[in-house]
């Protein structure tokens, strides 16, 4: 006995059938002022939002001069020796010519954008909705808000020829890994990871020697990708070295 074919309906590149079928279309659902806005909050609506994001990113940073993100911990205090590490990072930036991009918050953030600042340099804020209050510092010049992680990080990626961290929280350990990972397996090249403060990242490094290292989970080149020191003026040479190497050998984008 032949089955009687199910009903179904195209919706632009899908066919949905049985129970996928919706009660009403598109266009029904679009015009119609009465009902629920739930749909505001759906994914297709979504991808939309992730759309203009990438959108307003690119169009306000495409024309930035050669920048360094600099990350670090948004709860470090105005009189930590931390804070004025990084003012002297955002000024030594700055005056070597480069912009300074950060997550635009407190702490090291606000202090790598004051020193940028200080130094009449281009200072540069991405920011995230967090669920608690954190806004954009005083010395961001340009900012922007965004609402998701993964553009903000294209964002960061994307801008800058160097990245920097401060001693910093977990926000800070997640961008060094994903910049790390970025860089070994080759998604960006001649790109300096550099780690500023040597008594707060010797611990990591001596663990990642110790533990990643010994049992084969990265190789011992892998640790050639991060560069850890004290001194400012050696991590803005490490940046100007390798942004040299980069104008000589071009790569693709």
């Amino acid at each position: 006995m032949t089955k009687a074919p199910r009903e179904e309906r195209r919706q632009g590149p899908s066919l949905v059938r049985g129970k996928f079928l919706p009660d009403t279309t598109y266009d029904e659902r679009l015009l119609d002022q009465r009902g629920s806005t739930e749909w505001l909050h759906m994914d297709p609506w979504r991808v939309l939002r992730i759309q203009a994001e990438f959108v307003e990113g690119f169009g306000q940073l495409a024309d930035l001069p050669p920048a360094v993100t600099v990350f670090g911990s948004a709860r470090t205090p105005v009189e930590s020796p931390d804070y004025a590490l990084g003012e002297l990072l955002g000024k030594a930036l700055s005056e070597a010519g480069y912009a300074v991009i950060t997550g635009g918050g407190p702490g090291c953030m606000e202090a790598a954008n004051k020193g940028a600042r200080a130094a009449g340099g281009v200072s540069v804020g991405l920011g995230i909705e967090l669920p608690f209050e954190q806004k954009l510092n005083d010395y961001v010049d340009l900012g922007i808000e965004f609402r998701y992680f993964f553009v903000r990080k294209t964002m960061f990626v994307k801008y800058s020829c160097g990245f920097v961290a401060l001693p910093g929280g977990f926000g800070t350990l997640d961008e060094l890994f994903e910049a790390l990972t970025l860089v070994q397996t080759r998604k960006v090249t001649s790109f300096p990871v550099i780690l500023l403060g040597t008594a707060f990242w010797g611990g990591l490094i001596d663990w990642v020697r110790e533990t990643l290292l010994s049992t084969g989970k990265i190789s011992e080149k892998d640790l050639d990708l991060i560069r850890v020191t004290d001194d400012v003026d050696e991590a803005v040479r490490v940046i100007v070295q390798a942004d040299q190497e980069r104008k000589v050998v071009p790569h693709d984008v």
